[in-house]
Protein backbone atom coordinates (compact mmCIF):
# COMPACT_ATOMS: atom_id res chain seq x y z
CA UNK A 1 0.00 0.00 0.00
CA UNK A 2 1.23 3.67 -0.36
CA UNK A 3 0.19 6.60 1.89
CA UNK A 4 0.06 9.62 -0.54
CA UNK A 5 0.02 12.89 2.27
CA UNK A 6 -1.30 16.28 0.37
CA UNK A 7 -0.86 19.42 1.82
CA UNK A 8 -1.39 23.47 1.41
CA UNK A 9 -0.40 25.03 4.39
CA UNK A 10 -0.20 29.24 4.84
CA UNK A 11 3.39 30.48 4.71
CA UNK A 12 2.81 34.30 5.24
CA UNK A 13 3.87 34.70 8.75
CA UNK A 14 7.04 33.18 10.38
CA UNK A 15 5.34 31.07 12.31
CA UNK A 16 3.86 29.90 9.19
CA UNK A 17 6.87 29.12 7.74
CA UNK A 18 8.11 27.76 10.75
CA UNK A 19 5.03 25.19 11.04
CA UNK A 20 5.49 24.08 6.88
CA UNK A 21 8.77 23.46 7.52
CA UNK A 22 8.20 21.43 10.96
CA UNK A 23 5.58 19.47 9.42
CA UNK A 24 8.10 18.82 6.24
CA UNK A 25 10.77 17.65 8.32
CA UNK A 26 8.49 15.27 10.27
CA UNK A 27 7.10 13.78 6.92
CA UNK A 28 10.92 13.17 5.61
CA UNK A 29 12.08 11.92 9.30
CA UNK A 30 9.19 9.38 8.92
CA UNK A 31 10.42 8.30 5.81
CA UNK A 32 8.33 9.84 2.88
CA UNK A 33 9.45 10.86 0.01
CA UNK A 34 8.37 13.73 -2.35
CA UNK A 35 6.34 13.15 -5.36
CA UNK A 36 6.05 17.34 -5.82
CA UNK A 37 6.06 20.21 -4.24
CA UNK A 38 3.68 19.86 -1.16
CA UNK A 39 2.55 15.97 -2.32
CA UNK A 40 4.44 12.91 -0.56
CA UNK A 41 4.70 9.30 -0.79
CA UNK A 42 5.35 6.29 1.81
CA UNK A 43 5.14 2.82 1.71
CA UNK A 44 3.12 0.89 3.87
CA UNK A 45 3.05 -2.94 4.26
CA UNK A 46 -0.29 -3.29 5.35
CA UNK A 47 -3.96 -1.32 6.36
CA UNK A 48 -2.82 -1.27 9.82
CA UNK A 49 0.95 -0.10 8.95
CA UNK A 50 -1.41 2.72 7.20
CA UNK A 51 -3.11 3.43 10.08
CA UNK A 52 -0.43 4.14 12.66
CA UNK A 53 1.22 6.63 9.68
CA UNK A 54 -2.35 8.63 9.38
CA UNK A 55 -2.54 8.82 13.18
CA UNK A 56 0.67 10.81 13.33
CA UNK A 57 0.55 12.98 10.20
CA UNK A 58 -2.62 13.62 12.38
CA UNK A 59 -0.69 14.50 15.76
CA UNK A 60 2.11 16.63 13.68
CA UNK A 61 -0.37 18.48 11.16
CA UNK A 62 0.13 22.31 12.02
CA UNK A 63 -2.94 23.88 13.11
CA UNK A 64 -3.82 25.63 9.80
CA UNK A 65 -3.84 24.90 6.37
CA UNK A 66 -5.57 21.89 4.97
CA UNK A 67 -3.53 18.18 5.29
CA UNK A 68 -5.22 15.39 3.31
CA UNK A 69 -4.10 11.50 3.34
CA UNK A 70 -4.86 9.31 0.72
CA UNK A 71 -4.36 5.31 1.06
CA UNK A 72 -3.50 3.39 -2.10
CA UNK A 73 -2.57 -0.48 -3.19
CA UNK A 74 0.31 -0.76 -4.75
CA UNK A 75 -1.65 -1.90 -7.84
CA UNK A 76 -3.74 1.55 -8.39
CA UNK A 77 -0.32 3.79 -7.10
CA UNK A 78 1.01 1.54 -10.37
CA UNK A 79 -1.59 2.86 -12.30
CA UNK A 80 -0.28 6.52 -11.79
CA UNK A 81 0.20 8.68 -15.46
CA UNK A 82 3.25 10.69 -15.83
CA UNK A 83 2.51 13.79 -18.07
CA UNK A 84 5.48 15.63 -18.62
CA UNK A 85 6.66 18.93 -20.80
CA UNK A 86 9.03 18.78 -23.60
CA UNK A 87 12.37 18.23 -22.37
CA UNK A 88 14.42 21.45 -22.47
CA UNK A 89 18.36 21.29 -22.24
CA UNK A 90 21.32 23.54 -22.02
CA UNK A 91 23.80 21.24 -21.73
CA UNK A 92 25.62 20.05 -24.43
CA UNK A 93 25.79 16.65 -25.41
CA UNK A 94 28.18 16.18 -28.16
CA UNK A 95 32.00 15.99 -28.64
CA UNK A 96 31.70 20.37 -28.53
CA UNK A 97 32.73 19.72 -24.88
CA UNK A 98 35.64 17.59 -25.01
CA UNK A 99 38.61 19.24 -23.67
CA UNK A 100 42.35 17.86 -24.73
CA UNK A 101 45.07 18.81 -22.58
Amino acid sequence: MRVMVFFDLPTVTSANRRDYAQFRKYLVKSGFIMLQESVYCKLALNQTVSEAIAQGIRKNKPLEGLVQILTLTEKQFSKMELITGEYNSNVLDSDERLIIL
